[in-house]
């Protein structure tokens, strides 16, 4: 083929392509990068991270050695992508995410959503303005398993549904680095794995509007250096009681560290039936986190008065990683002009939890839960 012919097929193929920015090229981007990089139809146009020679040894290390480099975002959201992961500090999710919709950029944002509340509202009123797709990142909901979860709740088997336990936790799971800084992560446990227990529960049930918090902290293991030896500031085990304005109560537990092999399973009390779904891996000391798959899977109920369990088969893994399936869905919907796969008009409610739970544990007594209109 003539070198003007490969030229020009290199422009089509080129132009084709979705050009996808990094913002905050640590730990979990990484694993952005490693999607976007296994689909056909992304490029990567570049990186940002705030400190210095971080985005361009990260682009580096993906032998994207041309794809330029920044410490301010808004030079990378000059280079027009189409869209951004946010991989930042949970703290400046909603600063990167405001900035980059008001760029005309759409947004896949890693969970959680925010730290508190108002940066929540702070990102919705800018997707309101923007119209910009804005995603939050909770692979496991494109867990097979998780998927039958949900329509197992949502199909009326269980009748009302007026009460789910859910939390999990890691016998020993502190993972250190930012997540144990409260001026980057806002705060621990809650927002490592505890969006994810929050997210398993009330993507089952459907998210409805939470009213009031009454919720404990602690941080016995972050500060206690037979257990972790590193700065610690934010809690490694917290549990609260929420209650929703339709009358459904949920208890949640989450931990990274604890004298014991799990915080429970996930409980759906229906008036028909209970489904119990079992941690998974609890035997594991990172397991027990609803950040991934689930165990096996019970329903309860009577059958011509006979109290009966049944175990319900767990589906085959499937081939896809949830992570990838994310990314995916991410990149779908710029490409079809579609709607948010994980919309913040569901994940400001998970927001709201936490940011009610941060405000009881503080002032160690409930709180009211108020969701400003968007």
């Amino acid at each position: 083929m003539p070198v003007e012919d490969k030229v020009a097929v290199q422009a089509a193929d080129k132009k084709d392509k979705l050009r996808i920015g990094i913002v905050g090229t640590g730990g979990i981007a990484h694993a952005h990068m490693k999607a976007y990089k296994d689909m056909d139809d992304v490029e990567i146009i570049g990186g940002s991270d705030l400190v210095p020679g971080k985005a361009r040894a990260f682009l580096d290390e993906f032998g994207l050695t041309d794809a330029p480099d920044f410490e301010d975002n808004n030079k990378l959201f000059a280079l027009k992508p189409d869209g951004v992961s946010v991989c930042t500090y949970n703290t400046t999710h909603h600063v990167c995410a405001v900035a980059a919709m008001r760029s005309g950029i759409h947004v896949l944002c890693e969970k959680p959503m925010s730290v508190t509340l108002d940066q929540a509202v702070q990102m919705a009123r800018a997707q309101k303005e923007t119209g910009k797709i804005l995603t939050i990142g909770f692979q496991p909901r494109y867990d097979a398993n998780m998927k039958m979860v949900k329509e197992i709740v949502q199909s009326g088997v269980l009748g009302n549904v007026y009460y789910v336990q859910t939390g999990g936790g890691r016998r020993r799971g502190i993972p250190g680095g930012t997540f144990v800084n409260k001026e980057l992560a806002g705060v621990g446990c809650l927002a490592d794995i505890g969006c994810y227990g929050l997210d398993m529960a009330l993507n089952s049930v459907g998210y409805r509007k939470p009213v009031t918090v009454s919720a404990y902290a602690s941080d016995f293991f972050g500060k206690n250096p037979k257990y972790f030896k590193d700065d610690f500031s934010v809690d490694d085990f917290t549990c609260a009681l929420v209650r929703f304005e339709d009358g459904l109560v949920l208890d949640f537990r989450m931990s990274w560290a604890m004298h014991m092999d799990t915080m429970g399973d996930t409980l759906f009390l229906g008036t028909e039936a209970g489904l119990k779904v079992k941690s998974p891996n609890p035997h594991l000391n990172w397991g027990g986190a609803w950040d991934g798959t689930i165990g096996d899977v019970y329903m309860y109920t009577d059958v011509v008065g006979n109290q009966v369990e049944t175990k319900i088969p767990l589906k085959p893994a499937e081939k896809s990683n949830n992570f990838a399936a994310k990314v995916r869905a991410f990149l779908d919907a710029i490409k079809e002009g579609g709607e948010s796969p994980i919309p913040w008009q569901e994940i400001i409610y998970n927001q709201a939890i936490i940011d009610g739970i941060i405000r009881s544990s503080a002032a160690k007594h409930e709180v009211d839960v108020v969701i400003p209109e968007i």
